[in-house]
């Protein structure tokens, strides 16, 4: 019986992958924590999405987007892509550095200027090394997870 009990629990450990990490985004008092929308293994071959996951922000003009992430994201590189709309109503689409593996955990976005809104940002987990396209010859830095943050205006 105390084979087949521990043979039972082997099974059931190994079964149990942990959840994927979690983003939070905040601005001012409010936050929200986002689930991935895409994730996937290591090597980018076991791959999950989640329509479901993008989550909504109210970020009044002018506030700074909080971003923190998890030792899960922190420990490899990743960033930050956002959208906003200026004064004039242009579009505009920008990109914070990629941070180096355990070199931070947050990131506050603060856009140009007071009166730009922001329209959404995006946390990209880098996956593996990049490496050059057969066709092109240019390096692809492959994206093994991302977290979506849509805002509403206030």
């Amino acid at each position: 019986m105390v084979p087949v009990m521990a043979a039972a629990l082997l099974v059931a450990g190994c079964s149990s992958a942990a959840p994927p990490p979690e983003v939070t985004f905040a601005a001012g008092a409010a936050n929200v924590v986002a689930k991935p929308t895409q994730y996937c293994d290591l090597q980018l071959k076991n791959c999950s999405s989640d329509a479901g996951a993008p989550v909504v922000l109210t970020v009044p003009v002018g506030t700074p987007l909080q971003v923190t992430v998890p030792e899960e994201i922190s420990s490899t590189p990743w960033q930050v892509v956002f959208t906003y709309r200026d004064g004039t109503g242009a579009q505009t689409d920008g990109r914070s550095p990629v941070f180096a593996v355990n070199a931070q955990k947050s990131y506050a976005l603060d856009l140009p200027t007071r009166t730009d809104r922001l329209l959404g940002a995006q946390v990209q987990q880098y996956g593996p090394p990049p490496q050059a396209d057969p066709e092109t010859g240019e390096l692809e830095f492959p994206i093994r997870a991302s977290w979506v943050l849509t805002t509403r205006a206030r």
